[in-house]
């Protein structure tokens, strides 16, 4: 009779621990880091990964002007070819436990609705102004789905087929008649990103202190003629602090150890990155690469870091 007991204990057991571990994975498949949707039942690992899905931003510290004794802001490029920075462009194909930074951000825009882009007009502008917004305030108006769109992929001239012989068709004239697509851009495509950020010095702490203000993705301008690369473009700007929320949700890859995996909030908040300014604040308002070229460029970018490195030490002197 003890043995039956025990056997039904220890049976009871089993299945309330796989009961348990179902139901978790059930409750898991509806959390937005696992990047792609899951048909099956099945886990994909020996337990649910639910710290980063469901961890809360951490909050900034709190700031007065009258703490702020010293203060520049910086514009940073991270260069994704750079090593330091695959975990930002990789991996180009959502997995089923992450994806890149450029797919994070469709996410949050497109889907999720919870980010706002913002324009940066002819005048490449990165000071918020001009936010993309739906006019009606429906955000699944499908004008502002189309504009919205718009900023994820390059447009393309393309003659217009006819559906029957498949043969262009052509206007009275004889011209042939275009129809305009998107491509998609893809985590391939994004070549770096660009960072606005201000660093202060905080006397209330007493410590150096370093805020990102927005982030914008970069690929290269195509002539739409030939199709060669001639330049380099903003697609938009992201303000970070609405971006965080998003961001602390997803997982970073971590060489070291699969268990202690990061969000890319984390990968932001501890400056895990590589990246070189590209502008200061300054009195013509013009970038590092006008009044220097090549090499100078980055040492100008060098003494830039090392005079923010001293000043944190001889800021009581100011």
């Amino acid at each position: 009779m003890l043995k039956n007991c025990i056997k039904i204990s220890a049976l009871l057991t089993v299945l309330t621990t796989q009961g348990f571990l179902f139901s978790s994975f059930n409750a898991q498949q509806v959390l937005p880091s696992s990047g792609v949707t899951v048909e099956s039942n099945v886990l994909d690992g020996v337990y649910v990964q639910e710290h980063v899905p469901t961890k809360r931003v951490i909050q900034y510290a709190s700031l007065r002007e009258a703490d702020v004794i010293w203060s520049k802001r910086i514009w940073r490029t991270l260069d994704l070819r750079e090593k330091m920075n695959h975990p930002l462009f990789y991996p180009l194909i959502p997995l089923s436990d992450r994806r890149s930074l450029w797919d994070v951000i469709r996410y949050g825009v497109l889907e999720e609705g919870a980010m706002t882009i913002y324009d940066v007009g002819i005048d490449l502008d990165d000071q918020f102004k001009n936010p993309v917004k739906p006019k009606t305030g429906n955000a699944q108006d499908p004008e502002y789905r189309k504009e919205l769109l718009s900023y994820f992929g390059e447009k393309e001239q393309v003659i217009r087929l006819d559906p029957e012989t498949q043969e262009p068709m052509t206007d009275d004239l004889g011209d042939p008649i275009y129809d305009e697509t998107v491509n998609d851009y893809t985590s391939r495509s994004i070549i770096r990103y660009e960072m606005k950020e201000d660093w202060f010095f905080d006397k209330q702490r007493s410590v150096m202190d370093v805020r990102i203000i927005g982030i914008s993705p970069v690929v290269y301008a195509k002539n739409p003629e030939t199709g060669s690369i001639v330049a380099t473009k903003n697609l938009f700007w992201l303000y970070f602090p609405e971006c965080r929320y998003t961001f602390q949700n997803f997982f970073v890859y971590n060489g070291s150890n699969d268990a202690m995996r990061m969000s890319f909030d984390d990968l932001f908040w501890k400056r895990r990155f590589s990246s070189y300014i590209h502008k200061e604040s300054n009195v013509f308002d013009r970038n590092i690469s006008a009044p220097y070229d090549g090499i100078d460029a980055l040492l100008e970018s060098e003494r830039i870091k090392k005079e923010m490195f001293l000043l944190e030490h001889d800021v009581w002197n100011l």
